[in-house]
């Protein structure tokens, strides 16, 4: 049995959502969360959770819309992280590859995130992309008091990161872009990585993973990511599919 861990439920197009949670449900799939990234779809993912017993959500900002992020934004994540539907904070975090918003905004907008995850108890889904340096500076200051620590999810940082990231006790979450022809640097993160620190996630509707590039991501080739990560590892797959679901467990429904 597998958990998805980081989808976009709302942004899928390619066929209904009762379609997704029956092909995804067929394949392992368990448990599904969907991950909130701008003001117009916190409501959006909770609803989605609330409506079906197997779907989860995280409630947060997005560093590309970090700019856009409004108060009452704030005032809503509060509100609706006292739903139990919500399992994290998140998408939060730096990029620095887009710099869709400024920096120094995307900073302050993290670290609003962090905090609130302390206050809440709850586990933080971070994206980072050519922010490293920044994303563990920030971290070394707040990872102490996030109890639930959480995941770099779509991990693809240099090894530097995810040194720090094992040392603190944050899981690595990844997906599709393992399989990619051109993504050996990420497999080589797949190596080092503890499978008590490892995540399975598709972040569909994108990075669909091989051998069904071209075609629509969703929580449904889950296994796909699953088969190849034991495959990296050289773990039997029963073994790391029952410590990778216990990840989940313990990081998003402890």
């Amino acid at each position: 049995m597998f958990v998805e861990t980081h989808c976009h439920l709302d942004y899928l197009k390619a066929t209904s959502l009762d379609e997704i949670l029956r092909l995804s449900k067929d394949g392992g799939v368990e448990k599904i969360i969907t991950i909130a990234v701008q003001d117009e779809n916190l409501d959006k993912v909770l609803a989605i959770a609330s409506a079906h017993q197997e779907v989860y959500c995280s409630q947060g900002i997005h560093p590309h819309h970090a700019v856009d992020t409004k108060p009452e934004a704030i005032i809503k994540i509060r509100e609706n992280l006292k739903n139990k539907k919500v399992v994290a904070i998140g998408e939060i975090g730096l990029d620095y590859y887009y710099n869709k918003s400024p920096r120094e905004i995307q900073i302050k907008v993290f670290e609003e995130y962090l905090n609130l995850a302390i206050e809440f108890n709850l586990p933080v889904i971070i994206h980072t992309r050519d922010a490293e340096d920044d994303t563990m500076s920030i971290l070394k200051n707040f990872s102490p008091n996030l109890k639930r620590k959480g995941v770099l999810h779509s991990f693809t940082s240099k090894k530097e990161l995810a040194e720090f990231a094992l040392k603190e006790n944050f899981c690595l979450g990844f997906n599709g872009i393992i399989t990619f022809k051109n993504a050996q640097n990420v497999r080589e993160i797949v190596e080092l990585t503890p499978i008590e620190n490892i995540l399975f996630e598709t972040d569909a509707p994108f990075l669909t993973p091989i051998p069904h590039r071209g075609k629509e991501n969703g929580p449904y080739y889950l296994p796909f990511v699953a088969d190849k990560v034991a495959e990296i590892k050289g773990v039997e797959k029963s073994k790391l599919f029952d410590q990778v679901l216990a990840n989940s467990n313990r990081v998003f429904f402890n």
